[in-house]
């Protein structure tokens, strides 16, 4: 049995949540940077404060993923983890700009980043549980949309307060500006009943409706596991388990002695070496046939990922390590290359931070409008060329940040940046979804957030290097190596494998 074609007005008020999940996300984006070098972060510093967002990203989604999957209850599937993350993560709203010391500012953002997480990994495979295959483009498209709304809005939330309501945007040395306070309250009450109207609005299928429906899906994954390829992959799992746990020790070992060790690369050398231990340790788990268990089902669906997944898996690395690239460098760039400024308590620097919230306003406008302008190209040619196209577009928006010296002329750039930043947030997402069973969409979901995460990890932990040793301090040319990312995922855009269905409202 198919599912059954849903109104626009029922994929409005089911994707309307991310409206609220983005005035999160765009705050801390357009924020956060600044509160770091508010409260005393040096420019160097900065990516591996940043590094809490992607590390609590890579732990929470394919666990409550996981979860949502298993979940039914009165409340639904996936809502119950949209509304308990949309509380903590208002309450962690309210906190933040208050936070009184550097390090209470970066343990606030991994409280926030995860509270967000919980509630926006389930909302991508809300929309695979509830559209058919040729009305997910438009679903995620739909969230696309409430997401460039929502952070317009949130965005350019601290140069409205000052410039319309004429809320100071500067503060003692150390104190963040009421501007950005206020615009956190409002940002945590605006996560908070968009969430619930999302909640309240729509009525998910029951576990029976869903297999129902998964009985006319199709999946490029084996839904189930003999004895003997429980065997073979506890072997596999040891082997690339000691690898990695070897590797991490090595690297790290070498930087430490002969190069140069901060703590980005530590977290990253870190990282490599727990996920070998994280192998290892299911290794275990399945010699004992413990396939029930957790840690084993993702490893093993991690291993199983079917191939339009591992194509996309290497497009999301290069894009999304351009956005990171964006979202820790903007301030500082557009405040020094532009603004000739990296004193926090001058007029100059808080009047750029400020044109840096308008900026992402503007690129995330034009996300809105373009989310809609993706689906019609979508009917008239391959998804993967036009998400390709968008790539490009977007590279060179980074790029040309490098050459642009008139602050109102960066809007330009805003535009290619947008219309990549929509086609990110839906086309591979509705090409994955056509790859993936029913029953796992959740967990799937949050494994291939591995591959937004670890290029944010990455970028965390080389960025703050190169801009220091190899760019001398100056930040614009992190966002010339965004560009150049961009056009690197792009290119490897071309090659994914897409069934192409083609949207439908």
């Amino acid at each position: 049995m198919q599912k059954p074609q849903l109104s626009i007005w029922q994929i409005w008020n089911m994707s309307f949540g991310f409206l609220g999940i983005q005035f999160g996300f765009a705050l801390q984006n357009a924020n956060v940077s600044r509160i770091f070098e508010t409260l005393g972060a040096s420019i160097d510093e900065i990516p591996i404060l940043w590094i809490a967002a992607p590390v609590t990203g890579l732990i929470i989604q394919p666990i409550i993923g996981y979860m949502s999957d298993k979940t039914w209850n009165r409340f639904g599937r996936r809502r119950p983890f949209f509304l308990v993350g949309a509380i903590l993560a208002s309450l962690a709203l309210f906190v933040m700009p208050n936070s009184p010391t550097l390090w209470v500012a970066a343990g606030m953002l991994w409280i926030m980043d995860a509270s967000i997480n919980v509630s926006m990994e389930p909302f991508r495979a809300f929309v695979g549980d509830m559209l058919p295959p040729n009305q997910r483009t438009v679903g995620f498209s739909m969230q696309s949309f409430f997401i460039g709304t929502g952070a317009v809005v949130a965005s350019a939330l601290p140069y409205i307060m000052t410039n319309w309501f004429g809320i100071c945007n500067t503060a003692p040395d150390g104190i963040i500006p009421e501007s950005v306070k206020y615009s956190f309250y409002i940002g945590g009450a605006a996560f908070f009943l968009a969430v619930l109207w999302t909640v309240i609005k729509t009525k998910e299928y029951t576990p029976e409706q869903l297999a129902s429906f998964d009985e006319d899906e199709i999946s490029e994954i084996p839904q189930t596991d003999s004895s003997k390829n429980i065997k073979r992959n506890s072997k596999l799992f040891m082997r690339n388990g000691i690898i990695w746990t070897i590797v991490g020790i090595i690297l790290y070992t070498i930087f430490d002695i002969y190069i140069y060790m901060d703590y980005g690369l530590l977290v990253f050398f870190l990282g490599i070496s727990v996920f070998g231990i994280i192998q290892i340790v299911t290794s275990l788990l399945s010699n004992k046939m413990n396939t029930t268990s957790g840690l084993v089902s993702v490893i093993t669906d991690l291993y199983k990922m079917p191939k339009t997944m591992i194509q996309l898996s290497y497009v999301q690395f290069f894009s999304w390590f351009a956005l990171f690239a964006m979202w820790i460098y903007t301030t500082p760039a557009v405040t020094n290359h532009i603004y000739g400024t990296t004193d926090t308590t001058s007029l100059e620097y808080n009047i750029g931070a400020d044109w840096v919230g308008i900026l992402m306003s503007a690129y995330n406008g034009i996300a809105a409008l373009a989310a809609f302008l993706l689906v019609w190209m979508a009917n008239r040619m391959e998804r993967k060329k036009v998400h390709a196209i968008s790539l490009v577009l977007g590279g060179l928006g980074l790029a040309s940040f490098y050459i642009i010296r008139t602050p109102e002329l960066l809007l330009l750039s805003e535009i290619g940046i947008g219309i990549a930043w929509a086609s990110i947030l839906s086309i591979p997402y509705a090409i994955l979804t056509g790859s993936l069973p029913q029953k796992k969409l959740g967990v799937y979901m949050g494994i291939f957030n591995f591959f937004i995460v670890i290029p944010q990890i990455t970028a965390a932990a080389i960025l703050g290097f190169m801009v220091k040793y190899a760019f001398g301090g100056d930040a614009i040319y992190a966002l010339l190596l965004g560009g150049l990312s961009m056009f690197i995922a792009a290119f490897l855009m071309i090659k994914v494998k897409d069934l192409d269905y083609r949207a439908k409202f």
